[in-house]
This record gives C-alpha cells, structure tokens and sequence, in this order.
C-alpha cells in the first residue's frame, strides 16, 4: 500500500479508492469501486463503506459490510455514530456488520433488531451476534453481565414467528454457553431450558429447528435434561 498518508495518516492509495467510490456513475462501477475500498480494510476508509449501506445496491452494501467487517473494532464508533433511523436498508446491512464483528459496543443494536426489526434476515443476523460478541478482554463481572444480557434476548428470541430467526437463535445459545458465568448453574440451565423447548416444541413447523437444537444440546451436554 502506498506510503504517502494525508493529514489524518490515511494512505493515499485509500484516498483513491474512496474517491473512486464517490465518482462512480453506473451500478456496476459502485460495486467494483466498493469491492477494492473493502478489500483495502483500512479504517480511512471505513466511513465511506458505511455511506454506501445507504445506496440502493445491495451488492456494493455486501461489499461494504464485508470490509467493515474485515476493518474490525475500528469501524465500529463509525457505524453507530452513523446508523439511520430513517433508512431501513442501510440500519440493517448496519446490523449485519456489527453482528459480524462481534464487539461489545454492538450489543444494544443487536438486542433491539432480534427484538424488533421487521426483517427476519436481520433478526437472523442479530441472533448470531449476540451468540459471539468477543467478550474474553472484559472485566470478569462486565462480560458475564452483557453475557446475561444477551443470554435473555436469544431467550425471548425462541418465540420469533420466523424459523429462520429461531434456527439462528439455536447457533446463538450454542455459541453463548461458553460464555456463561460458572459461578451459578442458573444460567446454564435457562439456556439449556430454552434449546429443549425448541427442540420438543410440538407446533414447530421446521423439522431443521428442532434437529439443530438437538445437535446443540448433544454437544453441550444437555441431551437428556
């Protein structure tokens, strides 16, 4: 990457890539012009793939979120400074970054979208964000309280109309049980409760829902609860 910074440290070559960005003048060339700034997974560029959620091309808002993925904790104060409560689009391709790259200060966006978001893909995503937020680096009693806290919304989201939100909820809860706080088995249990009432649920309209809590309770160990 070319060495030359502007006043702010970001390369020049980055630069260049977000003003190809903002010069492109067909479908086409947005997404090209997106797919080279995300693969550039420079945080100077994290502002622009942010603007693009916006932009009615679902294929360059791929991209983006796949660069602000790749960009990581860096991006994430630029994405919650920036989601807009006026465009439903780019709150959820918002929602689907943030779920990917699984930090803490997501925590809130994820909890309202499984909660309330009128887009199951993104309850979806949201689901299997709140199963994996990094949590190793906090403080011991922060990460089990946002533990707890996300614990609660997968709960609550085993009752979503939707079987793919559901399914996602399962890999959730799969993924938290390692994150739990050990010191009461309370938690645990709520968890385990919760992936044996969709796997027994009797008005479950997707056989994979419950055969995916069934996989999930094997390997936890909670099978035969």
């Amino acid at each position: 990457m070319d060495s030359a910074l502007d006043r702010d440290g970001t390369p020049q070559q980055v630069l260049e890539l977000v003003a190809a960005v903002r010069g492109a003048d067909t479908a086409l060339g947005l997404l090209q012009a997106t797919q080279a700034l995300a693969a550039a997974a420079h945080p100077g560029g994290a502002a622009c793939l942010v603007e693009i959620l916006g932009f009615n091309n679902p294929g360059a808002a791929v991209a983006a979120v796949d660069g602000l993925i790749a960009i990581g904790e860096p991006a994430v104060e630029t994405i919650l400074a920036n989601i807009d409560g006026y465009n439903y689009g780019a709150r959820a391709w918002a929602v689907r970054a943030l779920a990917g790259i699984g930090d803490v200060r997501g925590l809130d966006v994820l909890e309202d979208a499984l909660g309330k978001d009128i887009g199951p893909s993104v309850r979806r995503a949201a689901a299997r964000g709140l199963g994996q937020l990094r949590l190793t680096d906090l403080p011991e009693e922060q990460r089990h309280l946002i533990a707890l806290r996300c614990l609660q919304a997968l709960v609550d989201g085993c009752r979503d109309g939707e079987w793919v939100v559901r399914y996602a909820v399962v890999v959730g809860l799969e993924s938290l049980a390692a994150r739990l706080p050990t010191a009461s088995a309370q938690p645990r249990e709520q968890l385990l409760e919760a992936l044996r009432g969709l796997r027994h649920d009797p008005s479950e309209e997707a056989p994979v829902v419950q055969l995916r809590a069934a996989l999930a309770l094997e390997r936890l160990g909670g099978l035969h609860g």
